[in-house]
C-alpha cells in the first residue's frame, strides 16, 4: 500500500495518561511513546510518505513540573544519542522545527548533530517539533522579516511570509493525526495547517499502532479536498 500523502503531522498525545492508567510514573509513558513513534516512522516509510512532523515538546510544555520537563530534556538527548543507528539504518533525515535558541545547549547540540549526520538520507524526513508553538513560529517569522535589511524590496504577502518560517521547503501537512481523544490543534502548525485534514483517534499514543496509521491514511484518501472551491 502506498499513499498520495506528502506530509503527515502527528500530535502524540496521551503518554502521561497511558502511564497513570497502569499506575506507572509519567516518565514510563514518555519512554513508551518513543517506541511507538519509531514503529510509526517505519510504517510511514513503507507507505512512501516523504514528510512526517512529530509534536515532541511544545512551548506550553514548559508549564509542567520541573521534574517532568527535566526528564523530557534528558530523554531527547538520550534518544538522539542512542537511536542514531535507527535513523542511519532506515535512511531517515532528521529536521527540527521550533525555537532552537530556547532549548538547553546540550539539547541543541544533539539535535543539530542528528540533523547534520542524516542530511543526505531520503527514505523519509522526520521533522521534530521541539520547543514548538504555532503562534511562536509566526511571531519569530515576522521578527525575521522585520530584521531583514532587504525587506523593503519584499512586499509582505503569504508567499513572502512563508519564506521566513522554520522549514520553508516542507509542504503543508495534508493530514494531521491526534491521539488520545482530544479534538483541538493545540498550537500545532497553525500557519501550515490552513487546509489540513484532521483525524482523531481515541487511542493513547503508546497504544497507537501501524494499523491505526493505515486507518487514518485510508480515511484521508476517502475525503474530497476542496481547498475553498466547489468541486
Amino acid at each position: 500500500m502506498s499513499s498520495t500523502l506528502r506530509h503527515i503531522g502527528i500530535i502524540m498525545d496521551g503518554n502521561g495518561r497511558w502511564a497513570t492508567k497502569r499506575k506507572l510514573p509519567r516518565t514510563a509513558g514518555h519512554r513508551q511513546g518513543i517506541t511507538t513513534a519509531k514503529k510509526i516512522i517505519k510504517e510511514a516509510i513503507k507507505l512512501e510518505i516523504p514528510w512526517l512532523t512529530l509534536y515532541v515538546f511544545s512551548t506550553e510544555n514548559w508549564k509542567r513540573t520541573q521534574k517532568e520537563v527535566g526528564f523530557l530534556m534528558k530523554l531527547i538527548i538520550s534518544h538522539m544519542k542512542n537511536e542514531a543507528s535507527f535513523y542511519h539504518e532506515n535512511k531517515i533525515r532528521v529536521r527540527h522545527t521550533g525555537d532552537m535558541k530556547g532549548l538547553p545547549e546540550d539539547v541543541q547540540y544533539e539535535i543539530k548533530k542528528s540533523i547534520r549526520n542524516t542530511k543526505d538520507y531520503s527514505a523519509i524526513t522526520v521533522n521534530l517539533a521541539i520547543n514548538y508553538g504555532g503562534r511562536n513560529e509566526i511571531i519569530r517569522a515576522f521578527r525575521k522579516w522585520t530584521e531583514d535589511e532587504f525587506k523593503s524590496s519584499k512586499f509582505l504577502n503569504e508567499e513572502t511570509f512563508q519564506s521566513y518560517l522554520d522549514n520553508t521547503d516542507l509542504p503543508d501537512p495534508d493530514l494531521i493525526i491526534r491521539s488520545a481523544g482530544d479534538q483541538r490543534s493545540s498550537n500545532f502548525l497553525l500557519w501550515e495547517s490552513a487546509y489540513s485534514e484532521y483525524y482523531f483517534s481515541d487511542k493513547l499514543w503508546p497504544d497507537f499502532t501501524e494499523k491505526d496509521l493505515h486507518s487514518a491514511v485510508e480515511n484521508f484518501e476517502s475525503r474530497n479536498r476542496k481547498f475553498g472551491g466547489l468541486n
